[in-house]
């Protein structure tokens, strides 16, 4: 069962994982270095310890202790507890959700155990906002796809934000980054996948027609500013299109996979 440790000083040492949250390039060193990376809200901190992942420890305002008491039952890592205003001082922004908790990253699993009895899976390349990706995968779990496969240089999903926006569905849904960036989609084609990359080519058709018929799906997107790189285009057995009115020619690139997975759901 977790202690709770309540704490008056927001410079204690034992705050470390919390501290300065809204600094992007220190959180990325200090995550990686240390493996942990943080839940921020009661219903995700709950996600992720439910998923397996463990706590080194919690930090919460009083009022959020009862809605987590079974959380921190079943958990080792110690709760500290401040008050709101502190809580503040510590991470830099008000954390209106009122708990957070600092949970040790697991190794990512092969490609081969995250596509095992996957009919429907996501491939992200170079997609480099938190948020973006988070709402990426909130889309894939809302609308039936089994995994997340990212290219090397893809943004973090296990970021604070990009799981606060995806409300924990990294931790309901199979991922893991893919090795080689080169062949990746010849090879998910070799594993019966047929790829369907969205993208505005000479040759892309209706993301409706693309899909049709389509057992195992992997669908492409490409990143917020140039899309797909030449090779993943060119590489992909298809491209589609979401058809737009006069006057617009894109759409966000995570609107557009709610909307192409709205699609592959259907066909």
């Amino acid at each position: 069962m977790a202690e709770v440790v309540e704490i008056s000083d927001p410079g204690d040492p034992r705050l470390a994982d919390y501290r300065d949250l809204r600094d992007v390039e220190l959180r990325k060193h200090l995550e990686a270095e240390h493996g942990l990376f943080l839940a921020e809200g009661a219903k995700v901190v709950r996600r992720a310890v439910e998923a397996g992942h463990d706590a080194r420890s919690f930090l919460m305002a009083p009022r959020w202790l009862d809605g987590l008491a079974d959380v921190l039952e079943r958990s080792d890592g110690p709760c500290f507890v401040l008050s709101e205003e502190m809580i503040e001082q510590v991470t830099g922004f008000h954390v209106h959700r009122g708990a957070l908790a600092s949970l040790r990253r697991q190794q990512l699993p092969p490609v081969d155990d995250v596509l095992a009895g996957a009919r429907s899976v996501l491939v992200l390349e170079d997609i480099v906002d938190h948020t973006n990706v988070g709402a990426i995968f909130r889309s894939g779990a809302a609308l039936g796809f089994d995994a997340v496969l990212l290219a090397p240089r893809c943004a973090d999903p296990l970021y604070r934000r990009s799981i606060k926006v995806g409300m924990g569905a990294v931790f309901s849904t199979p991922w893991t980054r893919l090795p080689d960036w080169y062949d990746a989609l010849p090879e998910l084609s070799r594993r019966g996948f047929t790829t369907v990359a969205l993208t505005l080519s000479e040759d892309s058709v209706p993301i409706e027609e693309a899909v049709a018929g389509v057992g195992r799906l992997a669908l492409v997107l490409g990143s917020e500013g140039h899309g797909l790189s030449p090779r993943w285009e060119a590489s992909a057995d298809r491209r589609a299109i979401i058809p737009m009115a006069a006057g617009i020619d894109s759409l966000n690139v995570a609107a557009a996979t709610a909307v192409a997975c709205y699609a592959a759901a259907r066909r």
